[in-house]
């Protein structure tokens, strides 16, 4: 019988069973590979911890590769063995001349090409949206935010991620803008960009990463600060958390999830090359 005459109609091409396209393998290993890989995860003090953050992306599977950079320790060329990484908090700023400061702002650039997901918890997004050309400085009036405060999420925020917390815990004196072509995800009243994102990489200007234990050390610790302009006093911190703290956690959890399905959907399209 030559080519022609093959009646396809009659003799459709069917796999053989238990026989999947390469491709669908190929696929299925990358988002196995991309649930199991670490999360970098960059502090900036010797006693500072992931908190909240890090306890979710160990229940999620992630083990945490911690890199301290401030204390000599270097960041990865590449995020390709990591699910993405977590930039945390510190009372430094991101205008300081400090060489790991520097250091860790060009960094980000790497998540930036690689459209790896990134995350920045208040310093951190400070640092992002620096790496992104906007501008960080304090309040105009001198204005905080030490404690709970309420934030209005964008309709792009609600896409990303439904029912936000009424209202998150904060430990800041300085603000940024809006970096040009990136998309606002949550408002603020002093200070307005509360959340943003470029492509798989989001700042936010709150603190979700924060235990009880950690606000109990930092209300002893930062005492005076809750005397400045706009603080909330030392029983709010408290009082506010029992209120708003289960909300917040678990809107964490489900943001946390959908972050790091990102890398997923990397690994997918390499996999798919």
């Amino acid at each position: 019988m030559s080519f022609h005459s093959v009646n396809l109609a009659t003799k459709p091409c069917r796999p053989l069973p238990g026989a999947r396209p390469a491709i669908d393998r190929r696929l299925d290993h990358a988002l196995t590979l991309a649930e199991s890989l670490p999360v970098l995860v960059v502090l900036h003090q010797e006693s500072s911890s992931p908190g909240r953050i890090g306890n979710a992306l160990r229940a999620l599977g992630h083990p945490l590769d911690i890199r301290r950079p401030r204390f000599g320790e270097k960041l990865p060329e590449t995020l390709a063995d990591h699910a993405g990484a977590v930039i945390f908090g510190g009372p430094m700023s991101a205008n300081d001349c400090d060489e790991f400061i520097r250091r860790e702002i060009d960094w980000i650039g790497v998540p930036l090409f690689e459209q790896r997901p990134f995350l920045g918890i208040c310093l951190g997004a400070q640092m992002l949206a620096r790496k992104l050309g906007a501008r960080v400085a304090p309040h105009g009036q001198g204005r905080v935010e030490i404690g709970y405060y309420a934030i209005r999420p964008t309709a792009a925020g609600q896409r990303i991620c439904p029912e936000w917390p009424d209202q998150v815990y904060h430990w800041h004196r300085e603000g940024f803008e809006l970096p040009h072509r990136t998309e606002l995800l949550a408002e603020g009243y002093d200070f307005p960009v509360q959340a943003f994102r470029s492509g798989n990489c989001f700042g936010f200007q709150f603190h979700p990463d924060v235990t009880y234990a950690m606000m109990r050390r930092w209300t002893t610790r930062g005492n005076a600060r809750l005397q400045m302009p706009g603080a909330r006093p030392y029983h709010e911190h408290f009082a506010d958390r029992a209120l708003y703290d289960v909300c917040e956690r678990a809107w964490l959890m489900h943001f946390l999830k959908g972050w790091l399905s990102r890398a997923g959907g990397s690994a997918m399209a390499q996999a798919a090359e």
